[in-house]
């Protein structure tokens, strides 16, 4: 007889990962994070709870996106007042202010929306460069790089930031 395991929320066992960002492509990078924020990576996997490891991403503001996504993509947001639709290239978000927050919107448009989704999002920590605060958690360094040899575009030869 087979059974299916449910986590409950004391039993989950949750990891520190270290991402350096440095050159990998902001949509795999995000698809990757988003997976193992909510825990699909591991084999007790339960949808309704977070069970998902804590993320760690530095050099936020040196991720790499592929064709002309640099030049042509634009965010677009309302300042609330008539006629106050504002526009920003992605150049312009890397070279500001908030770098990473790029990188954070792209891991939170990939989680599922609700409760469960702002709790696990507490989760990821994103630095724009390379220093963060958080060695005494000791993470373990995950290379995207070297999962698939898309996920740099340097290896590619392909456009990036």
């Amino acid at each position: 007889m087979k059974t299916t395991i449910s986590l409950k929320p004391a039993e989950v066992n949750k990891n520190w990962v270290l991402i350096d960002a440095e050159g990998i492509v902001l949509g795999r990078l995000a698809a990757i994070v988003a997976q193992r924020l909510r825990g699909k990576h591991k084999p007790q996997y339960t949808p309704h709870v977070d069970c998902g490891d804590n993320i760690i991403i530095i050099n936020a503001e040196k991720v790499c996106l592929t064709g002309r996504k640099v030049q042509q993509k634009k965010f677009y947001y309302h300042t609330g007042y008539p006629g106050g639709i504002k526009e920003r290239t992605i150049t312009q978000r890397l070279t500001g202010k908030n770098p990473e927050h790029l990188v954070i919107k792209a891991v939170e448009r990939m989680i599922s929306r609700g409760p469960l989704q702002r709790q696990q999002m507490k989760n990821l920590r994103v630095f724009a460069g390379p220093n963060h605060n958080l060695e005494a958690q000791q993470p373990q360094k995950l290379d995207v790089a070297a999962l698939n040899r898309k996920n740099s575009p340097i290896q590619n030869k392909t456009v990036g930031a």
